[in-house]
């Protein structure tokens, strides 16, 4: 099945888009075209077509001081549900809204886990103060009924 024909303002647009490195898939949104229509007339016009990914280490990855709370993370998943709403979102795009929504609910959720356990550890640590006390209070009564 053919599609609408491009007109020479698209193609020129397309070859500006293309030497300033813009990915197909923006390309494509920005002209109203598919993916596949913007790659074949790329390669119809012998334009070279560079799709590059940029490169996430670990290394890149700066631990935050202090962690963000849950109101944080829902602000972060809100902006991600916002932007999802707008038109013309690349698949990169819409990949990239859906990990942040993943890695939302994620943090939430460890985050969660992270303060129960805080919690509990507080908990135990008044028991065995409580239970110091008791045993120093026990001894103190021992010694003062043996004399």
């Amino acid at each position: 099945m053919k599609g609408k024909p491009w007109t020479v303002e698209e193609e020129n647009k397309l070859r500006k888009l293309l030497s300033e490195g813009v990915s197909i898939d923006s390309i494509a949104a920005q002209l109203g075209k598919s993916r596949e229509s913007v790659a074949m007339k790329a390669s119809r016009l012998g334009l070279d077509v560079v799709v590059t990914k940029p490169k996430v280490t670990t290394t890149s990855i700066k631990l935050p001081d202090k962690l963000p709370s849950v109101e944080d993370a829902l602000r972060i998943l809100a902006a991600a549900l916002q932007a999802s709403s707008q038109p013309g979102l690349s698949k990169d795009d819409v990949m990239r809204l859906q990990a942040v929504a993943t890695l939302a609910r994620t943090y939430k959720q460890l985050l969660a886990d992270y303060v129960n356990y805080r919690q509990i550890e507080a908990k135990l640590l008044e028991m065995e103060e409580k239970y110091a006390r008791l045993l120093r209070e026990k001894g103190a009564k021992s010694a003062d009924n043996a004399s």
